[in-house]
C-alpha cells in the first residue's frame, strides 16, 4: 500500500510503502552519547535489511553530528557527541532502473534511513524533505515481483 508518492528532484516518482520512527538513544542506561557509539549505531543502521529469501539495499543519509560540552574535563569515552534525536527507516519503490526490464514484473527498491530533530511538520513533508536530493539510480535496486 502506498503511504505517499514523492517526486525527487531527479523528476523519478517513488512511492513510500513502510515508514518507522526510533529514538537515537533509545534504551541507553548509562555512559552518555559518544563518537564510538554512534560509528556503532551508525553503521548497523547501514547493513541491508536481509530476510530469509532477499535483501533489500538501504542507503544511510548522513546525519549531523553536534559536541554540546566542549568544556574542560575528561570523559572516559571521549567528548559528548549527539546525533539527532531520532532516527526514520523509510521503504520505498519505483519504477525498474533498467528500463529494458518489463515495468509489470518488476520495480525498484531501496530502504532509506535518515535522522531528524523532531516530528514537527506532517508525514509526507518531512520525509520529502529528506528524501528529495536522493540518487535513486545509484542506490536502489530492481527486483522482480
Amino acid at each position: 500500500m502506498t503511504l505517499a508518492t514523492i517526486s525527487l528532484v531527479s523528476g523519478r516518482s517513488i512511492e513510500l510503502t513502510r515508514l518507522e520512527l526510533s529514538s537515537t538513544y533509545h534504551g541507553l542506561l548509562e555512559g552518555y552519547p559518544c563518537a564510538r557509539m554512534n560509528d556503532a549505531l551508525l553503521k548497523d543502521l547501514a547493513k541491508r535489511h536481509e530476510f530469509t529469501y532477499s535483501s533489500v539495499p538501504r542507503y544511510l543519509i548522513t546525519p549531523p553530528r553536534r559536541y554540546p560540552h566542549l568544556g574542560p574535563g575528561l570523559r572516559a569515552f571521549g567528548p559528548v557527541e549527539l546525533l539527532p534525536s531520532m532516527y526514520c527507516t523509510a521503504s520505498f519503490c519505483s519504477r525498474p532502473i533498467n528500463q529494458e526490464l518489463d515495468p509489470v514484473l518488476h520495480r525498484s527498491w531501496l530502504e532509506v534511513v535518515w535522522f531528524q530533530e523532531n516530528l514537527a511538520s506532517p508525514v509526507a513533508e518531512f520525509v520529502t524533505a529528506a528524501v528529495r536530493d536522493l540518487a535513486w539510480d545509484e542506490h536502489a535496486e530492481d527486483t522482480e515481483l
